[in-house]
């Protein structure tokens, strides 16, 4: 097996095995659907950082293993500017933009920007009046919180969408979160429209999920924050008004999310927010970038957690929002 410096995680899953899963659950670990019968996604095996002394292959915990439970291999790059550092240094100039760019310091150490490196931050086209921006700051989206939230959360968007009529989009950070916010919607107030994405969907099914946001229309549309509908969807004027976020978009808690967190505070140090704080508002601003599309768009952007009040969580958002201190709710 080719070795891998320590801006990459290499590890190993086994695949198939006794246990049954069902098709979905075999396209997110890498499988054709179609095998999905006999599949046991066991504990990932994680390899170590390159070692000049040490024969790779014969780490692997599944070297031997017979061809019916040959594992998924993934090698994951985990700092982008171990490749591009070369590459940049040789081009006489380089032009990187985007509207998420975002922490400085964060894009400078994951592409491997020169301390040379030019930035300039260009001021929003959008009037800061045009987008009220407030935080639910009694509420948890914590896993260990998520039920709790469940009541609070759709209290609220009934709430503003009552007082604000028309298309909403609702972000969370999971199908199951997704699934459970809809079905409570639904229960407590279910005279309020509502349409949700699924996984796997098909580009017809996608397609028809965009088309219910008609102009002066009415409702919310359920969608996974990081998903399809959470960039490069354009929605202007009325046919979307307004967003709901019930995530910070942190990645769940994994043997190979913490091997990440590891890898970048031995690269970087402790404390930056690299491996989860900065790529996870990086898709909340995605998300939230969704309402206004225009000049002439007005919309509302619910931020639905407590912990947006935070000022490392503050520090990262875009600089033309204006936070509503007014209207902070307080969900019990």
């Amino acid at each position: 097996m080719e070795r891998f410096g320590n801006h990459s995680i290499v590890d190993v899953e086994r695949a198939p095995g006794a246990a049954a899963v069902d098709a979905d659950r075999a396209e997110r670990i890498g499988l054709p659907r179609s095998g999905a019968r006999g599949v046991d996604a066991g504990r990932p095996f994680l390899a170590r950082p390159h070692d000049a002394h040490a024969d790779a292959a014969s780490e692997l915990p599944f070297a031997n293993a017979p061809e019916s439970s040959a594992p998924v291999i993934s090698i994951r790059n985990v700092v982008p500017g171990a490749f591009l550092r070369a590459r940049l240094a040789a081009c006489h100039a380089v032009t990187l933009f985007s509207a998420t760019l975002g922490s400085e310091r964060y894009q400078r150490d994951m592409l491997g920007l020169p301390e040379s490196t030019l930035w300039l931050d260009i001021e929003s086209p959008f009037e800061a009046s045009n987008l009220s921006v407030r935080i639910a700051d009694r509420l948890s989206t914590r896993y260990p919180h998520r039920a709790a939230s469940l009541d609070g959360i759709v209290d609220l968007i009934a709430a503003q969408c009552a007082g604000q009529p028309g298309n909403y989009l609702a972000f969370f950070s999971s199908f199951d979160y997704l699934d459970q916010a809809a079905a409570r919607l639904a229960l407590r107030h279910p005279e309020l429209p509502q349409w949700r994405q699924s996984r796997s969907m098909l580009a017809i099914e996608r397609k028809h999920f965009l088309e219910r946001f008609r102009a002066d229309g009415r409702g919310v549309g359920f969608a996974v924050l990081g998903g399809s509908f959470a960039e490069g969807v354009d929605l202007p004027g009325t046919r979307l008004i307004g967003a709901f976020i019930a995530t910070l978009g942190l990645p769940p808690v994994s043997p190979i999310h913490e091997q990440f967190r590891a890898r970048l505070d031995a690269l970087f140090g402790s404390g930056h927010g690299y491996a989860d704080l900065v790529p996870g508002l990086q898709k909340v601003v995605q998300a939230a970038g969704r309402v206004i599309r225009s000049p002439d768009d007005r919309g509302w952007l619910w931020l639905m957690d407590g912990r947006y009040r935070r000022p490392e969580v503050l520090a990262l958002l875009p600089a033309w929002w204006r936070i509503d201190r007014s209207a902070v709710a307080r969900v019990a």
